[in-house]
């Protein structure tokens, strides 16, 4: 019965993955990008890594504790760049630990760094590359905007620039 159990599980996972868009032939090796919401750093990030490095990697990011939604001002902010992320969802981390073709793990969040598993399926780099939390600011929608559009270009050069051999190069 637990061999069974298992064996849907795993039939599940593989489905899941698949709607999630995941190579599961490993075709390309996989990037998650973990935050704990997944409602905007790590939405953002995802774009952006796959518009930069798309061609090299299979792109996907989680929250150790998902948003219900994308947050709106991290879909305006990347729309103001042509990028459309306003269909994407937020999802569990949960969804993508048994996932084997998960090569490299960018934690974008403190709180994700700190309950994030330490071990993974398989080989993965870990990389923590720590953004401010833009979903954390104050003032009118404006001074908020203003924080996701610097949020943005700081994650744009980052997954730029990004090499999983030489970890994250970040400019200022």
């Amino acid at each position: 019965m637990l061999l069974r159990w298992m064996l849907l599980r795993r039939m599940l996972l593989r489905w899941m993955l698949r709607t999630e868009g995941w190579q599961v032939s490993g075709e390309k090796p996989g990037v998650l990008i973990l935050c704990t919401g997944n409602s905007a750093r790590s939405q953002m990030a995802e774009a952006l890594l796959r518009k930069w490095q798309g061609s090299r990697f299979d792109v996907h990011s989680a929250g150790t504790d998902p948003k219900p939604a994308i947050h709106p001002l991290a879909i305006r902010a990347m729309s103001e760049i042509g990028i459309d992320i306003r269909h994407g969802r937020p999802k569990d981390l949960s969804a993508f630990l048994d996932n084997p073709n998960v090569a490299h793990v960018l934690i974008v969040c403190d709180n994700a760094n700190q309950s994030c598993p330490r071990s993974w399926k398989g080989n993965f780099t870990r990389t923590f590359m720590p953004f401010e939390d833009p979903a954390a600011a104050t003032g009118t929608e404006e001074e908020q905007l203003s924080v996701f559009r610097r949020v943005r270009d700081e994650i744009d050069r980052a997954m730029k620039a990004w090499q999983p051999e030489r970890g994250p190069e970040r400019t200022a």
